[in-house]
């Protein structure tokens, strides 16, 4: 039934990736290409027709091979990460997949593992984003993880502690880090404070709350901004301080996207 969501341009997409799925539309991962082609018509009319999605540096997404999407997580709930996905999928040429590390916590929720996984979402394990890249595929990572989502209304333009194994895997497997920063996604969850007690008792980190309590996110406008690919010298096995300054540079980097994509946001200019 649910079939008849998935729009024709995302099925043509679709076809396009470059994702071997055998006779039955499965690839050596588990993905799904009916799972993948319902997922994207959704965030595509959250991306196209509610959020409203401006990018900026799109020509900085690698065409082909292995990829690191690195950016700011904020708003409540990982409303950045789907469009960032749409982002790829739609503003690629030829459209990239990219998989999402999500936090552990999801596998504890009924059915969600099994569909996280049929869609290229993964529990964050090193050993399995590792062999991901080493296969030329392309991972999407928020280092702030949930801390960054967690963000009230008034942080929204700040960065919490970044971890730091994202670049151990990107030098491990000679990886380009591609940053980026989502802007607008807390103006549409604008979070007053987080009920953590009780998101724990229901198996999540925390339940946002709202100016108007009920966590639901507002139709407004997103942007999206991509700088250039960072590439690190060395092999993943650097002491704690070399690879920390190496986070700094990437967080900088992300810091400066934001203040960019916040200038450009508030003028609405294209680009």
């Amino acid at each position: 039934m649910l079939r008849f969501a998935i729009s024709r341009e995302v099925k043509e997409r679709v076809e396009r990736l470059n994702v071997n799925f055998n006779e039955y539309g499965v690839d050596a991962y588990g993905l799904d290409k009916t799972d993948l082609a319902l997922m994207y018509s959704l965030f595509n009319l959250m991306y196209k027709r509610y959020f409203t999605v401006t990018v900026d540096g799109a020509e900085n997404i690698p065409a082909h091979g292995r990829g690191m999407v690195v950016g700011n997580h904020s708003g409540g709930v990982a409303i950045d990460g789907a469009m960032v996905l749409a982002s790829l999928f739609n503003e690629s040429s030829p459209p990239r997949l990219a998989h999402g590390m999500a936090e552990k916590f999801l596998n504890k929720l009924p059915f969600a593992s099994r569909y996280t996984n049929r869609t290229g979402n993964f529990t964050g394990v090193p050993e399995i984003a590792e062999h991901l890249l080493r296969n030329d595929r392309m991972l999407m990572v928020f280092p702030e993880g949930a801390r960054g989502t967690a963000k009230l209304y008034s942080d929204r333009h700040t960065l919490v502690r970044f971890g730091s194994g994202f670049v151990r895997l990107a030098l491990r497997t000679n990886t380009p880090i591609i940053p980026f920063a989502v802007i607008g996604a807390s103006d549409a969850l604008p979070t007053v404070f987080n009920l953590e007690k009780i998101g724990k008792r229901f198996g999540v980190p925390y339940i946002p709350i709202t100016r108007y309590l009920i966590p639901l996110p507002r139709r407004v406008p997103l942007r999206i901004v991509y700088g250039k690919p960072l590439v690190f010298e060395g092999d993943g096995f650097e002491d704690d301080k070399q690879i920390e300054a190496h986070v700094r540079v990437v967080k900088d980097k992300i810091r400066e996207l934001i203040q960019i994509g916040y200038a450009r946001h508030r003028k609405g200019l294209p680009e």
